[in-house]
Protein backbone atom coordinates (compact mmCIF):
# COMPACT_ATOMS: atom_id res chain seq x y z
CA UNK A 1 0.00 0.00 0.00
CA UNK A 2 2.86 2.62 1.05
CA UNK A 3 4.40 1.28 -2.61
CA UNK A 4 1.47 2.56 -4.26
CA UNK A 5 1.14 6.03 -2.99
CA UNK A 6 4.65 6.91 -3.25
CA UNK A 7 4.02 5.58 -7.06
CA UNK A 8 1.42 8.45 -6.93
CA UNK A 9 3.60 11.14 -4.98
CA UNK A 10 6.47 10.17 -7.64
CA UNK A 11 3.76 11.04 -10.51
CA UNK A 12 2.17 13.56 -9.22
CA UNK A 13 5.51 15.38 -8.33
CA UNK A 14 6.40 14.66 -12.07
CA UNK A 15 3.46 16.20 -13.49
CA UNK A 16 4.18 19.46 -11.38
CA UNK A 17 7.29 20.16 -12.49
CA UNK A 18 6.04 19.19 -16.40
CA UNK A 19 3.73 21.87 -15.49
CA UNK A 20 6.09 24.05 -13.92
CA UNK A 21 8.44 23.97 -17.11
CA UNK A 22 5.46 24.99 -19.27
CA UNK A 23 4.08 27.75 -17.20
CA UNK A 24 6.73 29.37 -15.29
CA UNK A 25 10.31 27.67 -16.86
CA UNK A 26 12.57 30.74 -16.50
CA UNK A 27 11.74 31.73 -13.07
CA UNK A 28 11.86 27.71 -12.01
CA UNK A 29 15.47 27.72 -13.58
CA UNK A 30 16.71 31.26 -12.02
CA UNK A 31 15.73 29.89 -8.84
CA UNK A 32 17.60 26.53 -9.19
CA UNK A 33 20.80 29.03 -10.09
CA UNK A 34 20.70 30.03 -6.32
CA UNK A 35 23.36 27.87 -3.94
CA UNK A 36 21.01 25.79 -1.60
CA UNK A 37 17.51 26.10 -3.64
CA UNK A 38 16.75 23.00 -5.90
CA UNK A 39 13.95 21.27 -7.54
CA UNK A 40 11.64 20.95 -4.42
CA UNK A 41 12.54 24.58 -2.48
CA UNK A 42 12.69 25.81 -6.24
CA UNK A 43 8.84 24.76 -6.25
CA UNK A 44 8.11 25.78 -2.92
CA UNK A 45 8.95 29.38 -2.90
CA UNK A 46 7.84 29.98 -6.79
CA UNK A 47 4.65 28.99 -5.78
CA UNK A 48 4.52 30.59 -2.82
CA UNK A 49 5.86 33.75 -3.79
CA UNK A 50 3.27 34.02 -6.75
CA UNK A 51 3.75 36.73 -9.24
CA UNK A 52 7.24 38.82 -8.48
CA UNK A 53 5.38 42.18 -9.12
CA UNK A 54 3.02 42.60 -6.88
CA UNK A 55 5.77 43.18 -3.91
CA UNK A 56 6.81 46.79 -4.78
CA UNK A 57 9.73 46.65 -3.14
CA UNK A 58 12.33 44.19 -1.54
CA UNK A 59 11.53 45.38 1.85
CA UNK A 60 8.20 44.24 1.25
CA UNK A 61 9.08 40.82 -0.17
CA UNK A 62 11.27 39.94 2.91
CA UNK A 63 8.41 41.42 5.46
CA UNK A 64 5.61 39.03 3.66
CA UNK A 65 8.56 36.33 3.62
CA UNK A 66 8.70 36.37 7.74
CA UNK A 67 12.39 37.37 7.42
CA UNK A 68 12.23 40.86 9.07
CA UNK A 69 10.51 41.80 12.70
CA UNK A 70 7.55 44.38 12.47
CA UNK A 71 7.44 47.04 14.56
CA UNK A 72 4.43 49.60 15.48
CA UNK A 73 5.46 52.82 15.18
CA UNK A 74 3.36 55.97 16.52
CA UNK A 75 4.55 59.69 16.15
CA UNK A 76 7.84 58.67 14.85
CA UNK A 77 8.63 56.31 17.81
CA UNK A 78 8.77 52.49 17.79
CA UNK A 79 6.24 51.14 20.29
CA UNK A 80 6.96 47.32 20.23
CA UNK A 81 7.30 44.66 17.84
CA UNK A 82 4.16 43.21 15.79
CA UNK A 83 3.10 39.84 15.67
CA UNK A 84 5.90 37.28 14.22
CA UNK A 85 3.11 35.42 12.68
CA UNK A 86 2.04 38.18 9.72
CA UNK A 87 3.43 36.81 6.61
CA UNK A 88 4.39 33.57 4.64
CA UNK A 89 5.47 30.86 7.39
CA UNK A 90 6.35 28.21 4.04
CA UNK A 91 8.53 31.15 2.35
CA UNK A 92 10.35 31.56 5.80
CA UNK A 93 11.13 27.91 5.81
CA UNK A 94 12.37 27.56 2.46
CA UNK A 95 14.43 30.35 2.70
CA UNK A 96 16.23 28.74 6.53
CA UNK A 97 16.58 25.60 4.23
CA UNK A 98 18.26 27.15 1.38
CA UNK A 99 20.64 29.02 3.60
CA UNK A 100 21.47 25.85 5.82
CA UNK A 101 22.24 23.61 2.51
CA UNK A 102 23.87 26.44 0.64
CA UNK A 103 26.36 27.34 3.69
CA UNK A 104 26.60 23.77 4.12
CA UNK A 105 27.22 23.14 0.45
CA UNK A 106 28.95 26.27 -1.51
CA UNK A 107 32.13 26.68 -1.22
CA UNK A 108 32.36 30.37 -1.18
CA UNK A 109 29.64 31.07 1.11
CA UNK A 110 30.19 28.44 4.07
CA UNK A 111 33.34 30.88 5.15
CA UNK A 112 32.02 33.84 5.28
CA UNK A 113 28.59 32.26 7.23
CA UNK A 114 30.88 30.59 9.42
CA UNK A 115 32.74 33.93 10.21
CA UNK A 116 28.65 35.67 10.62
CA UNK A 117 28.04 32.77 12.79
CA UNK A 118 31.41 33.58 15.00
CA UNK A 119 30.82 37.95 15.10
CA UNK A 120 27.10 36.65 16.68
CA UNK A 121 28.67 34.61 19.34
CA UNK A 122 28.38 31.04 17.92
CA UNK A 123 24.60 31.64 17.51
CA UNK A 124 23.88 29.81 13.96
CA UNK A 125 20.45 30.52 14.22
CA UNK A 126 20.70 33.79 13.93
CA UNK A 127 23.30 33.65 11.16
CA UNK A 128 21.09 31.50 9.28
CA UNK A 129 18.69 33.93 9.38
CA UNK A 130 20.98 36.07 7.99
CA UNK A 131 21.79 34.24 5.06
CA UNK A 132 18.27 33.67 4.70
CA UNK A 133 17.96 37.26 4.51
CA UNK A 134 20.52 38.00 2.02
CA UNK A 135 19.42 34.95 -0.32
CA UNK A 136 15.42 36.15 -0.44
CA UNK A 137 16.90 39.61 -1.42
CA UNK A 138 18.65 37.52 -4.06
CA UNK A 139 15.46 35.81 -5.25
CA UNK A 140 13.73 38.80 -5.05
CA UNK A 141 16.01 40.69 -7.91
CA UNK A 142 16.84 38.29 -9.65
CA UNK A 143 13.24 37.36 -10.46
CA UNK A 144 12.52 41.02 -10.67
CA UNK A 145 15.11 41.57 -13.39
CA UNK A 146 15.08 38.02 -14.97
CA UNK A 147 19.01 37.59 -14.38
CA UNK A 148 20.82 34.76 -13.07
CA UNK A 149 21.98 34.91 -9.61
CA UNK A 150 25.85 36.14 -9.19
CA UNK A 151 27.48 34.68 -6.16
CA UNK A 152 30.11 37.16 -6.30
CA UNK A 153 27.61 39.38 -5.09
CA UNK A 154 26.29 37.93 -2.25
CA UNK A 155 29.59 37.04 -1.06
CA UNK A 156 30.69 40.68 -1.20
CA UNK A 157 27.38 41.45 0.83
CA UNK A 158 28.39 39.12 3.72
CA UNK A 159 31.88 39.68 3.70
CA UNK A 160 30.54 43.65 4.69
CA UNK A 161 28.90 42.37 7.49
Amino acid sequence: MIRHFDQQIFALEEELQRQTKKVAGRDYALLQSVPGIGENLGLTILYEIGDIKRFPTVKDFLSYCRLVKGTVASAGKIKGLRGAKLGNPYLRWAFGEAAVIAKRDHFRIRPLAQRLEAQMNGNKFKANTVVAIKLARAVYFMLKNQTVFDPDRLVAVLARN
